[in-house]
């Protein structure tokens, strides 16, 4: 960790500066972003991968850098040095030509490429897409239900997303584990060596190549075919930026998702009294308490621990300290979400929490498109397996429980549950209000 001289309003303190990036930080961050919240809002360090970067991270700053225009999300502006070449953004993303996707680009290309794709995730077609949700979320459950023990992550919040996105994109069934293995190697490989990450983003890239020429001769209904057929219509999209669209929207719609899930049930699991008062709304058929309780789960242990990399395209002053052309800026939204100045009781989960404007989806023109897909199947999950296991309980210790490393993402590796046997016929029924 690269020290800077502290806030003035901290020069007096005693206490050390926290490590950051370490196993312990990766299983427990809030309180190191606690500190970095009082002493140094805004802080340069070396990231594990050796990149020089500001982590901001009080709310007021990070809601101003996430709309703030003269923070880039183009990796042109990077001035980087040459050991960092290469080392921000996702791995692989460059060699496989994949790189005019919405989280790399800014206006005018992000307004034109954001309004072709958004078409898919209106409220109305999100909707159309809730029994599917359901069915996809009842079919896991049956298939680890009769063994009375799970892992949540493996077994239900990962295949869950990427069925979803992959039936959304228009990719075939029969292809569809294919997508599941190559996300599988990315979160495995996530905070390790980039190799495996880059290997998966390559045959990805290849694949929608392919689907891409055969959507052209065949569409359908599907998010693929609507790009293909926006750019036969005049709108100027080439096959790479479709082919970075689906891979984005993949890559960052079901991770997001699978930690929504995982997260969020952990955080359920340790918290039984909000727990049991959300379940008790589950049985009476309101509701209105996992509404409200999506927003808290996002805002309390939310999936995306920093948002995606921004560069400074001109010097700036940002809480206090001096940012420079070309610095890496990574808005920490787990520690803004935690912010006493803008939070009642940061550190208590509370289901019923009303004023809760968190930023656990982002914040300005790049706040997150697949939003609300993704709360429809974080509802649509937690409310099926509190109906269906309603004994659901952890299966080991909280700290032999191991998270995954990296930057951007917050997840657990593993979440083993324990549970009665159940049968395999008792389906749960959608709620409408879901």
């Amino acid at each position: 960790m690269t020290d800077t001289p502290a806030c003035p309003h901290s020069s007096t303190t005693p206490e050390p500066a926290p490590e950051l990036f370490t196993w312990e930080f990766a299983a427990d961050p809030y309180p190191a972003y606690a500190w970095l919240r009082e002493h140094r809002p805004v802080h340069r360090t070396a990231l594990p991968s050796g990149v020089e970067a500001w982590l901001v991270t009080r709310y007021g700053d990070a809601k101003q850098a996430l709309a703030d225009a003269r923070l880039s999300k183009n990796p042109a502006h990077h001035a980087e040095s040459p050991h960092a070449k290469g080392k921000t953004g996702i791995p692989g993303e460059r060699k496989a030509e994949l790189m005019t996707h919405l989280l790399n680009i800014d206006p005018p290309d992000h307004t034109r490429l954001r309004r072709l794709v958004s078409k898919a995730f209106t409220p109305r077609r999100v909707a159309e897409f809730a029994p599917r949700v359901q069915e996809l979320t009842d079919r896991l459950i049956d298939g680890f239900i009769e063994e009375g023990k799970a892992d949540l992550i493996h077994d239900f919040a990962f295949p869950l997303p990427i069925y979803a996105i992959c039936d959304l994109l228009g990719v075939p069934r029969e292809d569809q584990d294919d997508f599941r293995d190559w996300a599988g190697m990315m979160i495995r490989h996530g905070g390790g060596p980039r190799g495996g990450v880059a290997r998966s983003v390559k045959k990805m890239r290849g694949y929608l190549a392919e689907l891409i020429h055969r959507k052209r001769e065949n569409p359908g209904d599907d998010l693929i075919s609507g790009l293909i057929r926006a750019s036969d219509h005049g709108e100027h999209l080439t096959e790479n930026e479709a082919a970075a669209m689906a891979f984005i929207l993949l890559f960052a719609g079901f991770e997001t998702t699978v930690n929504l899930i995982g997260n969020g049930t952990y955080a359920l699991l340790r918290h039984p009294e909000q727990r049991a008062t959300l379940q008790a709304s589950l049985d009476a058929g309101d509701s209105a308490l996992l509404t409200t309780g999506i927003e808290e789960l996002l805002r309390f242990d939310g999936p995306v621990e920093m948002a995606t990399w921004r560069y400074a395209t001109e010097p700036l002053t940002l809480g206090g300290e001096e940012i420079a052309a070309g610095d890496p800026v990574l808005v920490v939204l787990a520690a803004a979400d935690r912010d006493p100045d803008r939070f009642t009781d940061p550190d208590t989960l509370d289901l019923a929490r009303r004023d809760n404007q968190h930023l656990g989806y982002g914040h300005g023109i790049h706040y997150c498109l697949g939003a609300p897909l993704a709360r429809l199947e974080g509802r649509t999950a937690l409310a099926t397996l509190l109906r269906r296991l309603p004994d659901l309980r952890l299966a080991e210790e909280p700290a032999d429980l191991r998270w995954r490393g990296g930057l951007i993402m917050r997840g657990l590796r593993t979440l083993p549950v324990a549970f009665e046997p159940g049968n395999r016929s008792e389906k749960s029924d959608t709620l409408s209000t879901l």
